[in-house]
């Protein structure tokens, strides 16, 4: 699970309907959107982490994290996510390039000034990173994206998925994005997210956040978040680029 600081916690979520870019971040909800086709989309950010409870005591350090989402035709993308890690668990220190994880992300259903979407995206994680943090096995990321627009400024993200790491069980994960548009170019975001693990352990959270539009195809974003029932925190700012028709 990847993923301290508090603004507000007023802040109610980022209807990416009115904007010119629509992206993946900075919340946990994916977009129920592809990127249209022959459109390159790149979006990268730094996240800090910190988690503390009985079974582990960490500090995360993701620089970059980028996404690279490419429009195939307007109904389905291919995507590339990579990252550099620095982490620190129990004072031992790691480092390295992540695994990288090739995937697809294909509309199901959109219509035009249709109020609900939806989605499926998958990755397959394959372990080609450095040594130190890389998983041996190869995993699988999957998720029903679906999004609900109750009006021109606030419509509603929610997802459902599991993944499996090539251990155990494999692990559920949730969650739900409410989003809203301040103006044209800035939008806020609250969401509830987790993850059951091993279909027995229910670890959840809350993050929320901001985006701000610089330019049609450019976008900046804040965020942070917490553990509700164990002890996490993190703090994230990104950028997103598309490039023009």
């Amino acid at each position: 699970m990847r993923l301290i600081i508090f603004i507000s916690s007023l802040l109610f979520s980022i209807p990416l309907f009115s904007q010119g870019i629509e992206t993946d971040r900075p919340d946990q909800t994916e977009a129920s959107s592809t990127v249209e086709e022959k459109r390159l989309q790149i979006e990268s950010g730094v996240l800090i982490e910190f988690a503390d409870n009985e079974k582990i005591n960490s500090r995360s350090i993701l620089l970059p994290t980028t996404l690279i989402r490419l429009g195939v035709s307007d109904y389905f993308e291919l995507r590339i996510l990579t990252q550099y890690e620095n982490n620190e668990v129990f004072k031992v220190k790691n480092h390295g390039i992540s695994d990288l994880e090739l995937g697809t992300k294909i509309q199901i259903y959109q219509k035009e000034d249709a109020r609900f979407e939806m989605a499926f995206l998958s990755h397959l994680r394959i372990p080609t990173g450095t040594k130190s943090v890389r998983n041996e096995n190869i995993g699988t990321i999957n998720k029903l994206c679906f999004s609900n627009k109750i009006n021109d400024n606030f419509f509603i993200g929610y997802n459902l998925g599991f993944n499996y790491e090539g251990n155990y069980y494999g692990n559920v994960t949730y969650s739900m994005a409410l989003n809203y548009s301040l103006s044209e170019k800035v939008a806020v975001y609250a969401e509830p997210y987790g993850e059951i693990t091993n279909f027995e352990t229910l670890m959840a959270n809350f993050d929320s956040g901001f985006t701000y539009l610089l330019h049609e195809n450019l976008q900046f974003d804040f965020s942070f978040g917490l553990g509700l029932n164990h002890d996490m925190n993190y703090l994230s700012l990104g950028l997103s680029w598309k490039s023009k028709e």
